[in-house]
């Protein structure tokens, strides 16, 4: 249960700080940051018909040297 908690908790300032825009950087696993994706014509797949897509704010994560080395095993 604690640790249940704790991970609650970092994960509701995630949210928080990345409603504010914030860049959250954990060390030696990753980044995480807000992107603003550009307004752009798109495609309706079903009809073909083009579409505007509004500009909006997308969260991403970059993973860091560490964890990027341990994903790609020995």
């Amino acid at each position: 249960q604690p640790v249940k908690r704790v991970i609650d908790e970092l994960l509701i300032e995630l949210r928080e700080a990345l409603a504010k825009g914030e860049r959250i950087e954990l060390r030696n696993f990753g980044v995480f940051k807000v992107k603003i994706v550009k307004a752009k014509t798109g495609r309706n797949p079903q009809t073909g018909e083009s579409v505007f897509l509004p500009a909006k704010r997308k969260a991403t994560f970059k993973a860091g040297k560490l964890l990027k080395n341990l994903l790609q095993g020995p």
